[in-house]
């Protein structure tokens, strides 16, 4: 499945870094595309939107 996230707080690369780190404690095999720019997070995963959205946010990172 694929989630399309909009994450405001993101506003570097080492940001993006952390959210992909994030993401792949849930998911190791997740695809992470995150782009400080848009503040747009693409992940091509098999885990829930909803523990996808709490790896994000308790690395700081709060979903909209």
């Amino acid at each position: 499945m694929t989630l399309q996230l909009t994450v405001p707080s993101m506003a570097c690369s080492a940001c993006a870094d952390t959210i992909t780190k994030a993401v792949k404690t849930v998911d190791a095999a997740a695809v992470v595309e995150a782009d400080p720019k848009t503040k747009l997070v693409s992940i091509e995963t098999q885990a829930s939107e909803s523990s996808v959205k709490a790896a994000i946010a308790n690395a700081g990172y709060p979903v909209t």
